[in-house]
């Protein structure tokens, strides 16, 4: 039986309101990065737990009297002056909430100015829900879809993904938990043989060496923990 093609993610288009000093900051760092906002918004949530997200400070939206002004591009009004509530517009997959989007790229610039860093071995050791653990697997799916789908995409996330993802682990792999932690599952997870397939080849997809942005240590580290949780 052929394999099931997945469908493309359905996307929407978000429009969060902000501070006028957060988007600029937003947007300078989208520049440094060579991305776009939606980037930056989608790694976050990749590498981070939603309920990590949510917890984390919003910095909300405008103060009164703060407004941008920009020229109408259409309708009857089109090349006039509107002063509007300064914003962000992030294109990304459907179900966030706009306070869960302005958080992620509010941590997006914590770790980018070393304020924050994202250690994903000791989010291993949290217990985790059966919900989380759906989601996480929802947005992988989601990404895998824009990997396939845009060669240019793809180089951008990984380029992204790689300065928020998790360091190789020092001495190597080890261990049962340690090759959880390297194949992103939680400790005590007991995947089968097909889930084990699954992440093996979506994390090698971005790591393999003969890519343009492959990464050899991280690549025999996944090898090694595939070897010890077959």
């Amino acid at each position: 039986m052929p394999e099931a093609k997945a469908k493309p993610a359905q996307k929407h288009s978000y429009t969060v309101p902000c501070s006028s000093e957060f988007r600029d900051t937003v947007l300078q760092l989208a520049q440094q990065k060579k991305c776009n906002v939606a980037d930056l918004a989608r790694s976050v949530v990749l590498v981070v737990p939603i309920l990590t997200i949510d917890s984390y400070a919003d910095p909300g939206g405008p103060k009164p009297g703060d407004r941008e002004t920009v020229t109408l591009k259409s309708g009857t009004s089109k090349g006039k002056l509107w002063r509007r509530k300064p914003r962000l517009q992030v294109r990304m997959g459907q179900g966030f909430g706009i306070e869960t989007i302005r958080k992620a790229l509010n941590l997006a610039l914590a770790i980018d100015h070393g304020l924050m860093s994202v250690d994903v071995e000791s989010e291993q050791h949290k217990k985790q829900n059966v919900q989380k653990q759906h989601a996480q697997e929802t947005l992988l799916r989601e990404v895998d879809v824009s990997l396939r789908k845009s060669h240019d995409d793809h180089e951008r996330l990984q380029k992204v993904v790689k300065s928020l993802y998790f360091e190789p682990l020092v001495d190597g792999v080890h261990t049962h938990e340690q090759a959880l932690y390297v194949m992103g599952f939680e400790p005590g997870h007991d995947p089968d043989s097909r889930a084990l397939r699954q992440r093996f080849r979506r994390l090698a997809t971005v790591y393999h060496p003969d890519g343009k942005n492959g990464c050899h240590q991280r690549m025999s580290q996944l090898n090694a923990a595939m070897e010890l949780l077959r």
